[in-house]
């Protein structure tokens, strides 16, 4: 016997959309963010090597 409960909980669709959608909008703010905060960390990077090998 099919009750509508073991229905759902046998359908493994699930909502793809909305995973595809929040991939695709984690992976556009990561590549944002790097975008803007790359330089100042490759600066302070730079920084902090220059005053460990005494430059």
């Amino acid at each position: 016997m099919r009750t509508p409960i073991r229905e759902r909980l046998l359908d493994e669709r699930g909502d793809v959309p909305g995973w595809v959608l929040i991939t695709l909008m984690t992976a556009g703010l990561v590549i944002v963010i790097w975008g803007l905060a790359g330089p100042a960390l490759s600066g302070v990077f730079d920084q902090a090597i220059s005053r460990v090998l005494g430059f």
